[in-house]
């Protein structure tokens, strides 16, 4: 009788967690080796686009991956749902029941067993208890946030178009908390949108002159996470194409109308989006007892492995790896959790050999890339041999592409990928520049 096969639960199918289950469903492992894939939605798209998908400069509908198809072709049990909660006693993870639009039930609360379990849930905005940012500011933490706020833009922005007719005064404001990536990024595209726009037959926006974007950094710089050399680089770039930078900013209060500041001012904003920093999702809260730092992300170890559990593995934004000898902790990117997926994949292999000593993960830094859409893109790209080497324009650009090139490589393989790649080009000569429904 065939020995029973391993059964190995990822829940969460973001870069990580879909990059491990592809790696991990050859056809030599299916025999020892079964596959689950657990996530909310029913596709995938890489969470470092979500920002275009808002600005509606990138349609999901064309790049977005079917979890169910891709499982199919690729051996892997999918089952959509939302962790609920995780029996470490029992090595169940259990889901919440699936609800639709209209408050129906289509799948009941159940649960899923496990010999090995990989929590891969990713992160959610931080709005650090400030009052009022859950109410009247926008997250894009999701593909459902991103394309809702991209619908609510469009309708604002027509709204407002036909309101600056009548009113040669009227002003339509954007503020952005928080000076990351994706917050300088999505300021660039809301830029670059309102100009299409205009060119599109909305000529009342006036955009050089009548839309205001701001992003507002409670820090002394933008982008604090990388090289100052980059930070100033796009500073002055925002800057000349008309976006304010507004650095030590920090703010105490939301209402409907405006940003409360810390000295006592107000920034005014139809269009408020808070991008400033990450926490764990709050399903986290119910996994049994695991170790959870102060911003509910799980403790892990060097060899990934959670600190209470040697069952239990977390990659992505909701692991707190180790810092290193000088302090300094994993960031919560792609290329970490790129590498963390490959790790882990070993690990679970050394495992299915009867290896138990898993080695341990170390990060390696291979630079930052910032893309300011139609603008400009800058890096900084580090090696051990090159050092670091800074770049921007078309170089810049061409690796900030081949990212998600990489990304998608990791999903369907290169051959895929380059056919991928001719069809969205093909598609770009006769679609709009943006999204326009």
């Amino acid at each position: 009788m065939a020995a029973e096969r391993h059964h190995l639960v990822i829940v969460g199918g973001g870069a990580g967690g879909l990059e491990l289950a592809s790696r991990l469903s050859s056809r030599r492992l299916r025999r020892r080796l079964q596959v689950t894939l657990v996530d909310a939605q029913r596709t995938h798209l890489w969470k470092p686009l979500l920002h275009e998908v808002a600005a509606g400069s990138f349609d999901p509908a064309e790049h977005a991956l079917e979890y169910m198809v891709h499982a199919t072709r690729h051996g892997i049990d999918f089952r959509l749902g939302t962790m609920e909660r995780i029996d470490r006693s029992q090595r169940q993870v259990w889901l919440a029941p699936v609800i639709d639009r209209e408050g129906n039930e289509i799948l009941a609360r159940r649960s899923v067993a496990y010999d090995t379990l990989v929590l891969a849930v990713g992160s959610v905005a931080n709005d650090f208890g400030v009052p009022g940012v859950a109410e009247h500011c926008w997250f894009l933490d999701t593909l459902h946030e991103a394309k809702r706020f991209q619908r609510r833009l469009l309708d604002a922005l027509l709204r407002f178009a036909g309101r600056a007719v009548t009113d040669p005064t009227a002003e339509f404001r954007v503020a952005i908390v928080g000076g990351g990536a994706t917050g300088v990024e999505l300021a660039a595209q809301l830029h670059r949108v309102s100009r299409v726009l205009a060119q599109y037959g909305l000529e009342a926006l006036q955009p050089e002159r009548r839309i205001r974007i701001s992003v507002l950094e409670s820090g002394p710089r933008i982008l604090p996470g990388l090289p100052p050399r980059m930070s100033a680089s796009v500073t002055r770039e925002l800057e000349r194409i008309g976006i304010s930078v507004r650095v030590e900013q920090r703010v105490i209060g939301v209402d409907a109308d405006a940003l409360l500041l810390a000295d006592g001012s107000r920034v005014e904003a139809e269009i408020k989006v808070w991008a400033a920093g990450i926490r764990g999702p709050e399903c986290l809260l119910h996994s049994d007892g695991l170790e959870l730092n102060r911003i509910r992300q799980l403790v892990v170890r060097r060899n990934m492995l959670t600190t209470r559990d040697d069952h239990i593995f977390a990659l992505g934004d909701c692991a707190a790896f180790p810092p290193d000898a000088r302090g300094r902790g994993v960031p919560p990117r792609a290329q970490a959790a790129h590498q963390q997926a490959n790790f882990v994949t070993r690990a679970v292999r050394r495992r299915l050999h009867g290896n138990n000593n898993l080695g341990e993960y170390h990060y390696r830094d291979y630079g930052s890339l910032v893309a300011l859409g139609h603008y400009s893109t800058v890096g900084n790209l580090m090696g051990a041999i090159t050092g670091n080497i800074w770049i921007s324009g078309f170089v810049a650009r061409l690796m900030y592409v081949s990212l998600y090139k990489l990304h998608q490589a990791a999903l369907y393989g290169w051959w895929h990928t380059l056919l991928l790649g001719l069809a969205n080009r093909l598609r770009r000569t006769v679609d709009p520049e943006i999204k326009l429904h």
